[in-house]
């Protein structure tokens, strides 16, 4: 998108399309909520992002120099897809000026089959005190990551773990459950989106 003939803003949306022999009807609903997900993103770059990126270029009408373009970038990837669950998440990087952009991430775990959205409470069907159990085992792998690269979460990331839980924070892998937080949650920039693997229990 131009401003005097400036590419100020660049937009590019990734989305998922299924197809199943699960439920062709699951299949479809849940295509239809990715694809209104991206209309939604579109229109939010075009009437948000890019008259901020405008507003931008407009101190350097000359060009020089050169504005450094504004982007929006949505991906996604597919984690677990098994017996007709699908787990994946998206990813939203944006960056509007200063030294470096911010991802966003957001997950869905699907079961084709009812076109419903599995939560994370239903993989502890009789735990109550899930949530509480699932932070203990974070705090465990935190410490141990600590001792091999210290700095590399704050050091009240104990309290602020409970702060930024989110149960929708999570996805489906081969090997189990991965919870996750977003960028500086409970750790410095370069650190990442925090992730941490809860194994799949022999039954």
């Amino acid at each position: 998108m131009y401003y005097r003939n400036i590419p100020v803003f660049i937009y590019k949306i990734n989305y998922p399309f299924f197809t199943t022999t699960c439920s062709t009807s699951a299949a479809q609903s849940i295509n239809e909520h990715y694809v209104s997900a991206s209309k939604e993103k579109e229109v939010y770059c075009r009437t948000v992002l890019y008259p901020q990126a405008v507003k931008s270029a407009r101190y350097i009408p000359s060009n020089q120099p050169p504005f450094n373009s504004y982007t929006f970038e949505s991906n996604y990837q597919i984690t677990y897809n098994t017996n007709c669950i699908t787990s994946l998440y998206m990813e939203q990087y944006t960056y509007m000026g200063g030294a470096h952009g911010a991802t966003q991430r957001n997950s869905d775990t699907w079961d084709f089959n009812t076109g419903n959205q599995l939560k994370l409470e239903s993989f502890y069907p009789h735990n109550p005190a899930f949530s509480e159990d699932i932070l203990k085992e974070i705090e465990q792998q935190i410490a141990g990551r600590l001792k091999t690269s210290p700095s590399s979460y704050f050091n009240n990331y104990s309290e602020l773990l409970r702060e930024t839980f989110r149960q929708e924070n999570f996805y489906l892998s081969p090997m189990g459950i991965v919870i996750y937080f977003q960028e500086y949650d409970i750790a410095p920039y370069a650190t990442g989106i925090p992730e941490f693997l809860l194994q799949f229990q022999n039954s």
